[in-house]
Parts: C-alpha cells; structure tokens; sequence
C-alpha cells in the first residue's frame, strides 16, 4: 500500500516523537468545523500517557503535565498549537478532506503532500506538544497543553476560551512559519460596515452621456501583511477622481462596484457616471491625465495600473444626487492605508485600515473597510474616526467583529531566556519580529493579560495552498529549541 509506505518514510526521520505523531495527524480528517477526531485522537494519548486532559465547551482540548523532579520551582509554560487545517486541493484531485488521508511525502529536503494542503499549519506544531507530553527524558517546569479550535476561520477555540483554565506564566505559541524567527506582537482587529440607503433617481431625459470608469491592474494582497508595501486602493483612486472632476462638471453616480474581500487591498473598482455630452471629451482628457499623475505617484509600485472609461449604455436609474454627493466625499476623506508604525520594533505596522469595498445595489451602497492595530486603543480611535467621516455624511456605520493586538514587549523575560537558549543552540541571535496580522495570541492574551507569550515554529512555505510544504531540517532545529527553552525556564518570582 502507497499510502503505509508513505508513512513509515515520515515515522524514520529525526525527532521520532514528532513525525510519529505528525504521521498520525496526517491520517485524521481535519477541516475546521470538523475536528472531533483529532480531538479524540490528543485526549486518547493524553489518557494513554496518564496525563490530566479535558475538552472544554469552545472544544478546546487541554492537557497537564507535571514538573520533572526539582524543576518545580520554574513558571509555567502553555503549549499551545490549534487543530483544525486548511482544505485547499488541486482542481484535478480527487479528494475528500472528511475522509481521506492526506497523502504526506519526502520530497528532498522537505515533506509535502500529494495535490492537497499538508496542515503543517499547525499539525507540526500540535505533534510537538504531544512529543513533549511523551516523551519522559525532558526536563520541563509544570505544562500545559492547549490545544485550539477552529483557528482558520474565525479563531473559534481562542474566542470561546474561559478565564481561570489556565494556570502558567509563559505562552508558546506554536504557529509560526519560519524556523530562526520569534515573533513577539501582532494587530488585533474590526470591521466598519457603513451604509447608505437611497432612492434611485430617473436619470437626466437628455444632453448626457454615460460613461463607464475602471481602475484595475493594481497588486493587491493581505490587507494586513502587505499593507506597508503603500500599494495603491482601487476604491481610494477611483473617488479621487470623480470628485476632482466635479469641480468642473457636473459627475453623476449611477453605479459602483470596487474592491472584493473584506481583507484584501482593493486591486479593481468600477463606476458608472453620467457626465453632460459637451464635457465629455474633456473627462476623458482629464482621465488620461489622472492615468499619468497616478503612474508617477506610485512609480515602483503599481507600474501596471489601468485608470479607463468607455462609453456604455444609458442606465435607467442613478443614485440620487444628494447621496452620491455625500458618499463621494466621504470616501475622500475616509482613512485608508497606514496609520502609524510602531516604536517598539521599527518597520512594523502599528495601525492600518483598509477600504475594501464599496458597492451599490439600487437602494443601498455598501462599505467595509477592517481596521487592524496592535495597540486596542488605537483600533477604538481610528473605529470612532471613520465612524464619525460617515455620519457625517448621513450613514449608518456599525463596528463589529472586534478581537485585541498584541503589542510588542521588548522587555520580556521569555524572549531574553529564548534569546539565549537560540544563541546557545546555534551559535546566532533569533530574528525578533511581529506581524500586522491576527494570531490567537492576541486573543488568548486579551483574556489572560498577565502571559508573557512568543511565538515561533518550524518552516513553512505557502501555508493554505496545495503548494504548501515543511522543511525536515526546520523541524528538528524548532523542537530541539523548543525542548532547550523548557529546561531553561526563569524561576517563578
């Protein structure tokens, strides 16, 4: 059989403990939203192993394991990976991730999968814990075991997570994707869903011309991660635009649609407009001009950028005038972008917030933008900013879906001792880094304020495609470190 030989090829490499487990792992079905088997599958070898475990009712698994003999005195860490993966398949496989195996193999000097997501994001990290928890020749304070639920679509396990389970001092999280790097921060967030309800108005009977504008060719990406990058929105330039030109002529609004997800930067956007037939040479002038000054804006940056309009069919309705007056203004004055970058660690996003889209349906024009900051209250100003931009302009906004940042503390006592135990190990000072994104850090952290947390893992490349793979020597270098920390410990206070 393809697949045991597949298997026992992982369960040979080095550490052991972990490739057994992640081989195990591999076998489980495990999409979020369907973790009940590898639930079961940590509690089982938790009970096999004599360890303390439970579920709780976020279905969150927990585990305890004691202090070795004279280590009692050390603080206690939580381990801490989440279960669930990513069900990410080439078009031309046949597969089914609610019963199929994942078809992990040896590729080099890596391990990847057959056509499908590996769920080494986190299934490494979870197999390192239970290693730890085995394996009896480790030196180790008191340890926890947390393992979380459904991460990868919305952070179920870490939201539901109740105060009081936990009982340590120092959080390792287990979800990062470069071995050598340890990460000590990242952004909490919000969404502002806005609205604007109107009535559509009977377009002009004559002397205008519609026109179709159309911003595309900009690179996008994650509003979060690539939003340092000072990459253009396609929402921001298209209603630069318009209401530039209402200077000199009448602009009316009879469409819009821009932008795609919520946490994407805007790469195309699209409006309809009326403009009077005498000024309509001279908007597609003023267009091609607009082109030329955006280009030189963003030269290095958003070199492929296409700014057009071409004539189109006369809609029978518009967005009327005094609303499409109000939101084009509003989405002018609307914060877009980054916001401040941090003191702690130069180079990193503090506070963003992204205008993902905007989009009309004949009653109703629709925004959303995701604000992202490590500091909460930050968040909480730039929340009440765009708040205020859109009521004023007569919009209903809504804040929702808020979960806390962790905000970079230099001065960690498990970051200096994991500084040293790195440098000891490898003979070089681990990269000291954050990321203007969310991890479950920020939210475990928000409940249990008191943690000194880091987080760090093996290596990762291209988490959540069908691309994804580990590399073998990462794995050893993150657990031996991994294993080196737990001996070195500081003494509780």
């Amino acid at each position: 059989n393809n697949r045991i030989a597949m298997n026992e090829k992982l369960t040979a490499l080095k550490p052991a403990l972990v490739w057994k487990h992640f081989a195990r792992i591999a076998d489980i079905p495990r999409p979020s939203y369907h973790e009940e088997q590898i639930r079961r599958y940590v509690l089982d070898t938790a009970r096999s192993l004599g360890l303390e475990c439970r579920e709780d009712e976020a279905h969150n698994v927990y585990v305890r394991k004691p202090a070795t003999p004279g280590m009692e005195n050390r603080e206690g860490v939580i381990l801490q990976a989440h279960l669930d993966m990513v069900p990410q398949k080439n078009n031309d496989k046949v597969f089914d991730f609610l019963k199929d195996p994942i078809e992990a193999y040896i590729d080099g000097e890596w391990v990847t999968a057959n056509g499908t997501t590996l769920g080494a994001d986190n299934g490494i990290g979870a197999a390192a814990i239970l290693a730890v928890l085995e394996d009896d020749t480790l030196v180790h304070g008191p340890l926890e075991a947390l393992f979380t639920a459904t991460e990868e679509t919305g952070m179920d396990g870490a939201f539901g997570l109740k105060k009081g389970l936990l009982k340590g001092d120092i959080l390792l999280n287990l979800d990062s994707e470069t071995e050598g790097e340890l990460y000590v921060g990242c952004a909490g967030g919000l969404d502002a869903n806005i609205t604007f309800r109107y009535k559509a108005e009977a377009v002009p009977a004559r002397n205008f011309r519609a026109l179709q504008l159309t911003v595309k060719g900009l690179k996008g990406g994650h509003s979060g991660i690539q939003i340092g990058c000072q990459r253009a929105n396609a929402n921001k330039l298209l209603f630069r635009f318009i209401y530039a030109q209402r200077r000199g002529c009448d602009v009316l609004l009879a469409s819009v649609d821009g932008g795609g997800l919520r946490n994407a930067i805007p790469r195309e956007a699209t409006a309809v407009v009326l403009v009077r037939a005498k000024d309509a040479e001279t908007f597609a002038k003023e267009l091609k001009a607009y082109e030329k000054m955006v280009r030189a804006e963003f030269a290095g940056i958003e070199d492929a950028v296409s700014i057009r309009c071409t004539e189109t069919a006369m809609p029978a309705q518009m967005i009327e005038r005094e609303v499409a007056d109000r939101l084009i203004k509003a989405v002018v004055a609307c914060p877009n972008g980054v916001q401040k970058m941090s003191m702690a660690m130069p180079g990193l996003v503090q506070t963003s917030t992204n205008l993902a889209r905007v989009v009309s349906d004949g009653k109703t024009v629709k925004l959303q933008c995701l604000l992202r900051s490590s500091v909460n209250t930050e968040k909480v100003e730039l929340g009440d900013a765009i708040s205020a931009v859109f009521e004023l302009a007569g919009a209903k906004v809504e804040l929702s879906g808020s979960y806390d940042g962790w905000n970079p503390n230099m001065a960690s006592p498990i970051l200096r001792a994991m500084t040293e135990s790195y440098e000891a190990l490898y003979g070089r000072k681990p990269a000291v880094t954050a990321i203007h994104a969310g991890l479950e850090c920020g939210i475990i952290g928000s409940k249990y304020p008191k943690l000194d947390m880091i987080s760090f893992g093996p290596t990762i490349c291209y988490p959540h495609s069908p691309d994804e793979k580990v590399e073998i020597a990462s794995v050893g270098k993150f657990y031996d470190f991994l294993v080196h920390t737990l001996r070195n410990v500081p003494v509780r206070k």
